[in-house]
């Protein structure tokens, strides 16, 4: 009978100690893709602002008042993929604009925040791939067993992640076969 007891002790406690290390799991999965969230969104806002900035400068140079009007758009109701989808489009726009008017390239208003955007823009891509690699590690944990008991039990759900640094490597890819 003492036997039965200890080992019943012993599997409870070893069951606790699975469902407690899977937890802290999942809750570390859940800050580190919470901070990667706010990261991202300091750099989407940060991108948004530069381009702000940009806009008037390259208005100003050209005698345009047309040129890119969807930056004057209220974008606080976006979350943070539908914004950098949003951005990502304007910025193509932009650097469409730079690239067809050289001149503006000569003004150091406009280089001094061309270079601020790209180091803004090597942060951003950083963030979202340490986004991306962490909801990846999440959504493993849903899938995977033990730690899909406690995602039953918690109600946890995937994670969506950054679907469009796949696309542009893609569409580099596919340029490059174009190319070849």
């Amino acid at each position: 009978m003492f036997y039965i007891i200890v080992g019943s002790i012993t599997f409870i406690a070893f069951i606790l100690l699975i469902i407690v290390i899977y937890y802290n799991k999942f809750q570390f999965s859940i800050i580190k893709i919470e901070e990667a969230e706010n990261n991202s969104d300091i750099f989407l806002n940060k991108k948004h602002d530069l381009i702000k900035r940009l806009v008037p400068i390259i208005r100003k140079e050209l005698k345009n008042k047309k040129i890119i009007l969807e930056i004057d758009e209220d974008y606080s109701s976006l979350n943070h993929f539908e914004l950098n989808d949003k951005l990502s489009k304007i910025d193509n726009e932009l650097f469409k604009i730079l690239d067809d008017n050289e001149k503006l390239l000569k003004s150091n208003k406009i280089t001094k925040l061309i270079e601020e955007f790209n180091d803004n823009e090597d942060e951003l891509v950083a963030s979202i791939k340490f986004y991306n690699d962490t909801v990846v590690d999440f959504n493993k944990l849903i899938v995977s067993f033990p730690s899909n008991i406690i995602r039953f039990i918690f109600r946890y759900k995937k994670k969506q992640f950054y679907n469009h640094e796949k696309r542009q490597m893609y569409e580099i890819l596919k340029d490059d076969k174009k190319k070849e």
